[in-house]
């Protein structure tokens, strides 16, 4: 894979630091870096952006209704394109969950914790998500940690793959924030029932928590932080580049943390919300 040799922040030449040295000083993950590489056609990154619209949208649409929804937009484009591209973006809809997380079924299941729980505090559940951002060129992934009484959003990163390591390193950075929650919620995804996310959690003392199979409504507040996200700022700004997407929802997660009210919050931000969450707790 070819890249610049500076991107962003990062200086890929740089005769004293290297690339994951620069990344660990900047909190970035090295893997966000790389996001030139799509492998896909101009074509096929349009009929992305118009599935990712509609899967926001209707999240129980599979394959066959969601090439049927395709043709009537004037699409042509048959069910194994479609469904290759499904895979590719994590969007999998056998279930009424986007499966941006694909299940290891090497990997330890945690039970759902959270059923007849009392969430009235800040840091008592804290949640983790991924989803697939568009843009012109391209797609990133986004993962977010947010705290489940506040939907404050902690910390989030972005990178051109799946893999683990993006994740932890927005776990890591919320921890190093706020602290330690009580409990940790995901779906089952790989990413989350990895040892290298799974151990950070535990070696904390932080009870793991899993949504059940097909039970998308098990972290429902971070999918609506999505269809915010992608409504709101994603669909209305098609980033041609990955330091522009970075910056652009760096600016419209501090809106939403620290502006926007939420008539959930009873007309306050996350921000305000959550500390005020930190009062009751003390």
């Amino acid at each position: 894979m070819s890249v610049s040799r500076r991107h962003g922040m990062v200086d890929f030449g740089h005769a004293e630091l290297s690339v994951v040295r620069q990344c660990a000083l900047l909190g970035i993950a090295r893997s966000g870096l790389y996001y030139e590489k799509t492998g896909e056609s101009a074509m096929n990154l349009a009929l992305m952006q118009e599935i990712d619209r509609a899967f926001t949208e209707w999240p129980f649409l599979g394959v066959r209704q969601m090439s049927r929804y395709l043709a009537s937009l004037g699409h042509s484009a048959g069910r194994k394109r479609v469904r290759r591209l499904m895979r590719l973006m994590g969007l999998m809809a056998v279930y009424q969950k986007p499966k941006t997380s694909v299940p290891n079924p090497g990997h330890k299941r945690y039970p759902y914790l959270l059923r007849g729980l009392t969430i009235d505090k800040s840091n008592q559940v804290w949640c983790a998500d991924i989803t697939y951002i568009p843009m012109r060129k391209g797609f990133l992934y986004l993962v977010a940690v947010m705290d489940w009484h506040s939907r404050k959003v902690l910390s989030w990163r972005l990178s051109n793959t799946m893999e683990t390591d993006f994740c932890v390193a927005a776990l890591d950075e919320a921890l190093a924030k706020y602290g330690s929650p009580g409990i940790f919620n995901t779906d089952q995804g790989s990413q989350f029932t990895s040892f290298a996310f799974t151990n950070v959690l535990r070696d904390k003392g932080i009870r793991i928590s899993m949504d059940g199979r097909s039970r998308w409504l098990d972290n429902v507040f971070i999918e609506r932080l999505w269809r915010s996200l992608k409504y709101e700022n994603v669909y209305l700004n098609a980033y041609e580049t990955g330091s522009e997407a970075r910056a652009g929802i760096g600016r419209w997660f501090a809106f939403y943390n620290q502006i926007r009210p939420h008539s959930s919050l009873g007309g306050t931000t996350p921000e305000r919300y959550y500390r005020e969450g930190l009062g009751k707790a003390a």
